[in-house]
């Protein structure tokens, strides 16, 4: 048995021991903070967690490599009855690689979903969200095309949001060649790919194109600068703190780059009228919280048909622990399910 079926397996042992254990074997009670009790399975990680090396002490390519070892031993595999498609779009800049996933139920009348991963910018890959894409395509029946971006410090800003456009396009125009009716498809992502979405229909807008059929912003990060309440409350927060966020924005922004860029802070944008329908999602422990809840916020004060849903129970990365934390799992089947409707149009 490979070394990592082995370490899931114990893994998967140690977290379905009763909550009382887990927590005693954290070091302590309940995690109660902001008014939130933090699930005990992520309360074990975390306690875990303490004994490794954070990525704030390593280079990018080795913070790229610590998070490629452990999204393997707690994410999922792949779902079933999905199957899957490695294509290279021929990006302005370069080669884009991509991952489609097509669902054996497919609704050929559903768009295309268009998805980047998580990583601050700065680590990820076509792996880092291959669970949760699986999950969205087989709940909504819908095909998504993931997309693997270009990554700082070696491309800072605004050279990863530029591939999320280019592919969201280029997904649009071609998705037929995914079983989905063509010009029309949907954007989404979590944390900087919940922000490249955001940005993705901000931009539309402004070049006069038609909006995306749906907006997916999973604990989306949406204003690089934030100082709200959940930045402080949340701040030692696992798997994201804010001494990581700093970390990530001061690989992924130039000495030139101004946070007031709705194009970095989509949340900052004066007007979000027109916008397309979203799904926005946040996690309680996460000092992105408080800039998730607001841009959702802000997206229905300006008539945007939104659904906002919190987990308080969970922590920023949540999709990414499918195969460790069971209402992590629950959570992204939920959001699959809201996304099923937002594509049928659903959403008031």
């Amino acid at each position: 048995m490979p070394a990592v079926r082995i370490q899931r397996l114990i893994l998967h042992k140690l977290l379905s021991l009763p909550a009382p254990v887990l927590r005693l074997m954290s070091g302590g009670g309940v995690v109660y903070q902001g008014g939130r009790t933090l699930d005990p399975a992520f309360q074990f990680l975390a306690a875990q967690a303490r004994s490794q090396p954070s990525i704030t002490a390593m280079s990018p390519p080795e913070a790229r490599r610590a998070n490629r070892g452990a999204l393997a031993v707690l994410t999922a595999d792949r779902e079933p009855e999905v199957r899957t498609e490695a294509l290279t779009i021929d990006g302005p800049e370069g080669p884009i690689p991509a991952r489609a996933y097509r669902p054996e139920n497919q609704d050929p009348h559903v768009p295309l979903l268009v998805f980047a991963h998580f990583g601050g910018g700065v680590i990820g890959d076509l792996d880092t969200s291959e669970a949760f894409c699986s999950i969205l395509a087989r709940v909504a029946r819908c095909p998504v095309l993931s997309v693997d971006y270009r990554l700082a410090p070696e491309h800072r800003f605004p050279a990863g949001l530029e591939d999320v456009l280019f592919a969201y396009r280029w997904g649009r125009d071609n998705a037929r060649r995914f079983g989905a009716p063509e010009g029309i498809a949907a954007v989404g992502g979590d944390s900087m790919g919940g922000n490249f979405a955001a940005v993705v229909c901000q931009e539309l807008r402004s070049a006069g194109e038609p909006q995306p059929s749906l907006q997916l912003l999973v604990y989306p990060c949406v204003d690089v600068a934030c100082q709200s309440a959940s930045m402080t409350t949340y701040a030692e927060a696992f798997p994201l703190s804010r001494a990581m966020m700093d970390w990530f924005m001061g690989h992924y922004l130039g000495p030139k780059d101004s946070p007031d860029d709705p194009r970095l802070s989509p949340l900052r944008a004066k007007d979000l009228r027109g916008l397309a329908p979203a799904v926005v999602v946040t996690a309680g422990f996460d000092p992105l919280l408080d800039q998730g809840e607001a841009y959702a916020r802000r997206l229905r004060e300006a008539g945007v048909p939104t659904v906002y849903r919190c987990y308080d129970r969970l922590a920023h990365g949540f999709t990414a622990f499918t195969g460790a934390v069971r209402c992590a799992d629950v959570a992204c089947r939920e959001i699959a399910g809201l996304v099923r409707e937002g594509l049928e149009g659903r959403i008031a």
